[in-house]
């Protein structure tokens, strides 16, 4: 199999905005940008890759998000 496989990739102007905005931001180009986004996403477990593309109803995706990520719920943060 080789290295890299190229896929097509179909976003809406205002996400391509916001992809462009990011890369600036980041001194990246889009293509890796897009790709480690990618793979971030392929090393997710079922369950939260369900969460992201929205397939868990979103009162229930808060609740799972806080059992999944704990240590990321805002009530958790402690003030400096």
């Amino acid at each position: 199999m080789p290295s890299r496989i190229i896929v097509r990739l179909e976003i809406t102007p205002d996400a391509k905005q916001q992809v462009e905005k990011a890369c600036d931001a980041l001194g990246m180009k889009q293509v890796a940008l897009l790709s480690r986004v990618m793979e971030w996403f392929a090393r997710q477990d079922a369950t939260t890759q369900r969460m992201i593309v929205g397939h868990i109803p979103p009162e229930l995706g808060k609740s799972l998000a806080r059992l999944a990520f704990p240590n990321k719920s805002p009530r958790n943060k402690t003030r400096s």
